[in-house]
């Protein structure tokens, strides 16, 4: 075997060393002799542990293999990736039935999104996404559906996913982007609304929108927001580094307050959003064109596949439908004042599936 001859030659070279040393008597010349022995026997590994076409131990190949990686999300793509559409009933469809009650967080401060309307009698939300959890409410229970089989909870934007995973709400319908960080947290439904970031700033403003013109402003933005992402990564690049983003607030709504009271110089949300809050004040408006493209999506738990599927079912009837509880009329009723016909809003984005 090559490994042991190998080993016999350096060992009969040590001890031909250590018989031409004897006439030396000294430890000194002892330790030379271990040293060479220890020398050669550490070296003797190395000298085998390469061979020819691969890597080799003790004279054995060994075939080094490199992991496959899984394919990396893509922010552009991931609104494609929801299952697809399905009438099954698995065990979150049957747990919302037999408790009776269908929980969706939801968003009492966004104007014509989810609100509390001061000039209706009524204290229920109203906009265009409780519109939507109206919607699947009405099909999850069918003929047994009454409004008060639906509760709806009031989440500030930084406790949406929190909502979620800790199983206080079903799901969230709250002007939710679709990211690929979010979907590592929660199952998304297909896009339900086409939207973009823009800035919002008062009229009297010189700012012009994503630009330089935010050098040296205080821009706010929402805690967990996709605009505060945008932010922190554009900083430098996109936007002057001398842009002073403020602290996240926990609520988009609280950005609107900073700008009236002169504690923010300008606003980066969805431009849907924006758009809305502009209509609540006269002295903003948007600034500039929109500078991403983002989907909303019905947020629900990663493993309620079933739920997820259903709500897909949901939207494709929703989407197409023409009569007064689609989302053609949901939007001219709520949106259309705001964001106008021409809007690339003003249409429904075509779903597409895993």
């Amino acid at each position: 075997m090559r490994v042991r001859s190998d080993f016999s030659r350096r060992l009969s070279a040590v001890r031909r060393v250590r018989s031409g040393l004897r006439g030396w008597g000294g430890v000194g010349a002892m330790a030379i002799v271990c040293a060479l022995a220890i020398a050669f026997v550490l070296l003797l590994p190395l000298t085998q542990s390469r061979g020819e076409g691969g890597a080799e131990l003790g004279g054995q190949r060994t075939v080094q293999g490199v992991q496959a990686k899984a394919p990396k999300c893509n922010d552009d793509t991931i609104q494609d990736q929801s299952p697809p559409p399905s009438d099954d009933e698995g065990a979150a469809i049957k747990a919302i039935k037999e408790h009776g009650v269908l929980k969706v967080g939801v968003d009492q401060n966004s104007y014509r999104w989810g609100y509390r309307n001061p000039n209706s009698s009524s204290s229920d939300l109203e906009g265009f996404d409780i519109d939507l959890v109206t919607a699947i409410a009405k099909n999850i229970f069918g003929s047994s559906y009454t409004p008060n089989k639906v509760q709806m909870l009031a989440i500030p934007t930084d406790q949406r996913i929190p909502a979620i995973q800790g199983k206080r709400v079903d799901m969230v319908v709250r002007t939710m982007t679709i990211t690929c960080l979010r979907a590592d947290d929660v199952a998304f439904s297909a896009p339900y609304f086409v939207t973009g970031q823009q800035v919002l700033a008062p009229k009297s403003s010189k700012i012009s929108g994503y630009n330089d013109s935010l050098a040296h402003q205080r821009v706010c933005s929402a805690a967990t927001s996709t605009a505060n992402t945008r932010l922190a990564l554009d900083k430098g690049h996109k936007i002057p580094a001398s842009v002073d983003v403020l602290p996240a607030v926990p609520n988009q709504l609280d950005c609107l307050v900073k700008l009236q009271l002169g504690e923010a110089d300008a606003v980066v949300t969805d431009g849907a959003l924006a758009a809305s809050q502009a209509a609540q004040d006269p002295t903003v408006e948007l600034k500039g064109s929109p500078f991403t493209t983002e989907y909303y999506g019905v947020a629900m738990n990663k493993g309620a596949t079933d739920l997820v599927q259903r709500v897909n079912r949901i939207l494709e009837t929703y989407r197409t439908s023409t009569g007064p509880d689609g989302w053609h009329a949901s939007y001219t009723k709520w949106l259309l004042p705001t964001l106008g016909k021409d809007s690339t809003s003003a249409n429904p984005p075509t779903p597409h599936y895993k």
